[in-house]
């Protein structure tokens, strides 16, 4: 099966051609980092004008360089939410008309499924198996007892943790996106400073205070005139909220008996992160994607479409719409 897939959902303009679920013909991904940079974060009105602008040569490069035509196409797929809903819908429409064009069935994908199962790409996945989802807007745990098999075991009550490197990097003084500033520094100072490990009851996760915490902080020495070390406070921050992650996801591997453990997201190409996991999940089998596949792009969307429409998912009509929030588990 060859799925074209593409993925809008924020700010980059992706379109891959995917092959039986595992292998990459091409995926073309378009940023748009450096125009969000001067804002500080990603404006949506802006986001979409560059989607508008870029797509066409996106699906152009993306069959060019899968050497294939229209017509080898066997599925179209494309991120259908969460997302930016003007983002979203400029993808859903460019799929359709291919899909509409061509005559090609077309199948919507949740884009946090895109993420989980780019993690097919490093080998096949073994079940039951516990996925740590990390991004700008997601923290969540999520068990699967098969393909396309998703039951959330616990989430973020307020900040995602991506959202929260993004805070604390502003609050720094750093640059946007915030988490590879404070990965960076981070990796030159010792996490001496006392920091908060939020312990809410499950496997649900908190980061507000976190937050909070290093603001006050910060706030506390400025106005005694004191100097502030960016480094140790990175450092201190970046321990305390993976430690999180670390001890929530151990603890749900254990209890749900799993034979594999994966990251996925945007903050799986954390550095610290992906030492920690490495150190700590060396029971059972262990995923993580490669640095080019745990931010947004389309190969994660095809991948994840061809193991939905295997597992009986029905494609969509050419209504299909968009949903800024979409839930992955009923």
């Amino acid at each position: 099966m060859i799925v074209l897939a593409v993925e809008t959902s924020c700010d980059e303009t992706s379109v891959s051609v995917t092959q039986n679920g595992e292998t990459i013909l091409s995926n073309i991904v378009l940023s748009q980092i450096d125009i969000h940079q001067a804002f500080g974060g990603v404006v949506p009105e802006i986001a979409s004008r560059e989607h508008v602008k870029g797509i066409t040569i996106v699906f152009k490069e993306a069959l060019e360089s899968a050497g294939i035509k229209a017509e080898d196409v066997d599925l179209v797929a494309v991120t259908q939410g969460p997302g930016l809903i003007g983002s979203l819908l400029i993808g859903i429409n460019a799929a359709k008309a291919f899909a509409f064009a061509h005559q090609k069935p077309l199948v919507g994908v949740h884009h946090i499924a895109g993420h989980i199962y780019a993690n097919r790409l490093v080998g096949p996945m073994q079940f039951p198996l516990v996925c740590l989802v990390v991004s700008g807007g997601h923290t969540e745990l999520i068990l699967m007892r098969g393909h396309y098999q998703f039951e959330k075991l616990g989430e973020t009550q307020d900040d995602a943790v991506g959202e929260a490197y993004d805070k604390v990097a502003r609050v720094l003084g750093l640059g946007y996106p915030g988490g590879p500033e404070i990965d960076a520094l981070a990796a030159t100072a010792s996490p001496d400073i006392p920091m908060p490990v939020s312990m809410m009851d499950g496997y649900d996760f908190s980061y507000s205070g976190l937050k909070s915490h290093v603001i006050n902080l910060l706030n506390q020495k400025r106005m005694k005139g004191e100097a502030i070390d960016v480094a140790r406070l990175s450092a201190s921050f970046q321990h305390a909220a993976i430690e999180q992650l670390i001890i929530k996801s151990r603890a749900a591997v254990d209890a749900y008996g799993a034979k594999m453990f994966m990251v996925a997201g945007g903050v799986a190409a954390n550095k610290h992160l992906r030492q920690r996991v490495e150190r700590t999940f060396t029971d059972v089998a262990l995923r993580i994607p490669p640095f080019a596949y745990c931010t947004d792009n389309a190969a994660m969307i095809g991948i994840a479409a061809h193991y939905q429409v295997q597992a009986g998912h029905s494609t969509e009509s050419y209504a299909l719409k968009g949903h800024s929030r979409l839930k992955l588990t009923p």
